[in-house]
């Protein structure tokens, strides 16, 4: 049993911003934290003077080889004017500015600072999809990245243990990506901002309009069950169970509970975070579950002095369908292998029991590495004012919503529960 731990101090976040997730060849990583800090300080609804920020952490993973340039902490802070303040680099695989989050949150409930900025950033797009595969394959494990055991390889393989214990299909997998792919469209900074049938439609006109046979799907798991346009990748994983390469940034402003007045009446607060480690899937003692994951939310639960039936939506970790349907067992929104079943029953859609991954997460939004963990608790802040426009959560009294975060093959994992009070 963990020990049920509390901050000394309340944090608070004050504002957010996030850049557009995609491919942009002609931006970098500095234009694009640029938009996403710009429009943190417009959201600060009092107003905020860049150079009251304290101190920086900063999420980045893999710009070291996608870019070759390192030491981003202090690049960051020079471009929107925080130098000399401290500027401190996280790095956890793809949790990486979810620790950057975690440690702000440290920094303030310390009584060390007062108002820090936390954020991410990550710049992909210029490489290609086999040098960015090697890039994040950087995040396994010896063992795991000696043999060529890539992402895709990890989850088909958590997928394929998952299917015989528990009697799941990949039907299952493609109910993850529908509803990913429905609540996109209504996310202005999705990458993917577009349907499954709408695919399915551009693609029947297209085959027209060039005098092609035209493709007879009828529904959207047929067009997923069709290996022309869904081939794939690592059975049982195909093309649309993956995210995709992105570019992108998010921040945050978090200020001490005790002053968040000065900054905003409508403040969302930190009721529980928790992180935990893993052996890697190699050395785990189940591949249907992460301990990392369940340890970290075990802590977070302990500290926010809720359960998982208190959770009234949340982001996951859904680099892979197959992901997201692990973490909502291992997070105890369901009982292990039943999670899929409650899938398929429309409990995760947007207007069903516990809505998962309203931005259309990391399969549609996309996954910049350096910058998803904020642009998870970026989505929650949204949805928990009440802002999220035609994605908002239907719940009435809209109070608690959570953020999990996992980098690598569950070597780090975090978990974070935001309040409206």
């Amino acid at each position: 049993m963990l020990k049920k731990r509390k901050l000394a101090r309340g944090v608070a976040i004050a504002g957010a911003g996030m850049s557009k997730f995609g491919m942009f060849r002609e931006k970098n990583s500095k234009d694009l934290f640029a938009e996403a800090f710009g429009e943190m300080v417009s959201s600060v609804d009092k107003g905020i003077d860049p150079r009251d920020i304290d101190a920086m952490y900063l999420g980045n993973f893999t710009n070291d080889f996608f870019v070759h340039q390192s030491h981003w902490g202090p690049i960051i802070s020079d471009l929107i004017g925080l130098t000399p303040k401290p500027a401190t680099r996280t790095e956890g695989a793809c949790a990486s500015s979810a620790l950057a989050f975690r440690e702000g949150v440290f920094a303030i409930a310390s009584g060390f600072y007062d108002i820090v900025l936390v954020g991410g950033v990550e710049e992909m797009s210029k490489r290609t999809t086999e040098e960015v595969a090697e890039g994040l394959a950087l995040a396994t494990v010896p063992y795991e990245g000696e043999v060529g055991f890539t992402f895709p390889g990890v989850f088909g393989a958590l997928a394929t243990a998952y299917f015989a214990k528990y009697g799941a299909s990949r039907e299952d997998l493609m109910n993850i990506t529908i509803k990913s792919h429905n609540n996109a469209p209504l996310n202005p900074k999705a990458q993917f901002p577009i349907t499954i049938r709408d695919i399915m439609e551009t693609r029947k006109k297209s085959a027209a309009h060039k005098g092609l046979p035209v493709p007879d799907w009828s529904d959207e798991k047929a067009f997923l069950s069709d290996p022309s346009v869904n081939p794939v990748v690592a059975w049982p994983m195909h093309l649309y169970d993956c995210c995709p390469i992105s570019d992108g940034a998010s921040c945050m402003l978090l200020v001490a509970e005790d002053i968040v007045s000065n900054f905003t009446d409508d403040p969302i607060y930190v009721a529980g975070i928790g992180q935990g480690s893993g052996r890697g899937l190699h050395a785990s003692d189940s591949l249907t579950s992460f301990e990392a994951t369940r340890y970290a939310a075990q802590e977070a639960y302990g500290m926010a002095g809720l359960g998982p039936e208190s959770i009234q939506f949340a982001e996951v970790h859904d680099c892979f369908s197959m992901a997201e349907l692990v973490h909502v067992e291992d997070l105890g929104f369901f009982e292990p292998g039943q999670g899929f079943r409650a899938i398929a029953d429309g409990a995760t859609a947007l207007n069903g029991q516990i809505p998962i991954n309203t931005s259309g997460g990391l399969k549609c939004k996309g996954h910049p590495v350096g910058a998803t963990g904020v642009s998870q608790l970026y989505e929650v802040w949204t949805q928990l004012r009440g802002k999220a426009g035609k994605r908002q959560v239907p719940k009435d009294n809209l109070r608690v919503g959570a953020a999990h975060n996992l980098g690598g093959t569950g070597g780090t994992c975090t978990f974070t529960i935001l309040e409206r009070r």
